[in-house]
């Protein structure tokens, strides 16, 4: 543990900020996977379903949780899926 009051306080925020991101990019990874399942059984809400994992996705990407390739790859399967 530091013991100087500015790297305490960077330990405390650094510790907020990861949590938030890993809650943000776990709400993300549980929409993309409800919208491939929802394709998948061709369920009544799956438009729903994707445009709400396709927003999440942009989301993460755009805040640097994942690299932008990746949200574009993701988007893309979920799009050929929903069609």
């Amino acid at each position: 543990m530091p013991n100087i009051k500015s790297a305490i306080k960077r330990v405390k925020t650094t510790h907020t900020a990861e949590e938030r991101n890993i809650s943000q990019k776990n709400e993300m990874r549980t929409a993309v996977r409800r919208a491939k399942a929802a394709t998948e059984a061709n369920a009544d809400n799956k438009a729903d379903l994707v445009s709400f994992a396709l927003k999440k996705v942009d989301k993460a990407a755009q805040s640097n949780l994942i690299h932008k390739n990746k949200a574009a790859r993701i988007k893309s399967s979920l799009m050929t899926a929903a069609k």
